[in-house]
């Protein structure tokens, strides 16, 4: 979880059963399928490629991703405080396997607020405009209601107008306390349709994701493979001189 949203337990407790279904869920649901951007959940075993990601943001961007200006120091600090059994972590990769994007669900740890979550988002410069940052919200609310959680939390600075506007558009309600805007999304239960589209996106992620792997080895491969017959005409060359 954020330093920046980590008092949300305390906000989620009063405002939880005061809240109102969010009207613009089903939308959200529908419209997922438009078209598919393979997002697989990330584990310790990537743990290397997310500070790659974190680290490659500029100040600005680390700046709106966690509320102030994280170092190198404090980023490498996030990143090995990640809890991958208890909360949730997205990505996705472009075709060398680089992480352009990733989404942070972090799980309520207290009782009193086990059905609350806190979404995160950032984006690499180079792969905005392309809706990526909605698409991980999507895929996040449908874990979140599949795991039970009833309120999600989306904090960000007031200056953050792409994650507020994802916020906006999924129905959530608001509040802005100075340089901060806190939204608050109620999520209905989950659903034989989103255990199964959680089932179906997952496999799909895993499969392209693999795919992607494949791929970048068998180039590696005629990449080495160049090497060596040019270090044999190199050597035939040279013979013949």
């Amino acid at each position: 979880m954020s330093q920046a949203g980590g008092n949300f337990r305390l906000r989620a407790k009063a405002r939880f059963a005061d809240l109102p279904h969010a009207p613009h869920i089903a939308h959200l649901m529908s419209h997922q399928s438009s078209f598919i951007v393979p997002i697989r959940s990330l584990g310790p075993a990537h743990r290397q490629r997310i500070a790659e990601h974190l680290l490659a943001l500029d100040p600005q961007d680390r700046y709106l991703r966690f509320g102030y200006m994280a170092s190198d120091e404090q980023v490498w600090r996030y990143v090995d405080g990640l809890k991958f059994d208890r909360d949730e972590i997205f990505g996705i990769f472009n075709r060398r396997l680089v992480l352009i994007a990733m989404a942070h669900l972090a799980f309520s740890d207290t009782p009193d607020t086990a059905a609350c979550a806190e979404f995160g988002v950032s984006v690499s410069k180079r792969a905005r405009g392309r809706g990526y940052g909605a698409r991980l919200f999507e895929r996040a609310v449908v874990h979140a209601r599949n795991e039970g959680v009833g309120l999600l939390f989306i904090h960000a600075l007031s200056e953050n107008a792409p994650m507020l506007k994802i916020a906006r558009n999924a129905g959530a309600t608001l509040e802005r306390d100075g340089s901060e805007t806190q939204a608050h999304l109620r999520l209905p239960p989950a659903t034989l349709d989103t255990r199964m589209t959680e089932l179906v996106d997952e496999q799909i992620a895993q499969t392209d994701y693999n795919l992607k792997e494949q791929a970048r080895n068998f180039l590696n491969f005629l990449a080495g493979l160049q090497e060596v017959r040019q270090g044999v005409r190199d050597a035939r060359h040279k013979s013949g001189q």
